[in-house]
């Protein structure tokens, strides 16, 4: 079977938390598009982005991201940047799974992304480099998702069950 859901959004908006519990309540597994990446690299994310760069790193996400389309049955989460490679987007656009865009505000992923030390693009300055990833991001989001789901104010549980409403539907 292919992919259930993909989750997309920001960093800090709960998609790696809300997907293993989407995939749990639906007994399939769950792969985080970064953990892929790792696993393949041998290297932390933060490692291939000294190493590789930005750049290097797109290439080895897309292609984690492109197999697990074709090969992976169950929740898919991907991290905040996979939708900025045009590769990727047009590969969920083909495979003609559910994409869920997870949102909440600024200020509450701020609260949630905590320490940055794994979050290599939001090292330097965490909340002006959000406000940057937001806009450049957004439209690429809504571009890919099928549903929105606003995660603030909600428990994960509660996101999950919303989210499980959605593809419901």
């Amino acid at each position: 079977m292919p992919v259930r859901a993909v989750l997309v959004g920001l960093p800090g908006v709960g998609k790696s938390s809300v997907g293993t519990l989407l995939a749990s309540r639906w007994a399939v597994p769950f792969a985080d598009s970064d953990e892929l990446v790792v696993a393949a690299a041998g290297r932390s994310i933060p490692q291939l982005f000294s190493d590789e760069g930005e750049s290097g790193f797109r290439v080895r996400e897309a292609a984690a991201i492109l197999a697990a389309l074709a090969d992976f049955d169950g929740v898919l989460a991907l991290g905040g940047g996979a939708v900025t490679t045009a590769e990727v987007r047009h590969a969920l656009a083909a495979a003609g799974v559910p994409v869920v865009l997870l949102t909440a505000s600024r200020q509450v992923l701020l609260e949630r992304i905590g320490r940055t030390d794994h979050r290599p693009l939001l090292a330097q300055d965490p909340a002006s480099r959000l406000a940057e990833l937001e806009a450049e991001r957004a439209e690429l989001y809504r571009s890919v998702a099928t549903c929105e789901v606003h995660t603030a104010g909600l428990t994960l549980a509660a996101v999950t069950e919303a989210v499980a409403a959605r593809m419901a539907t």
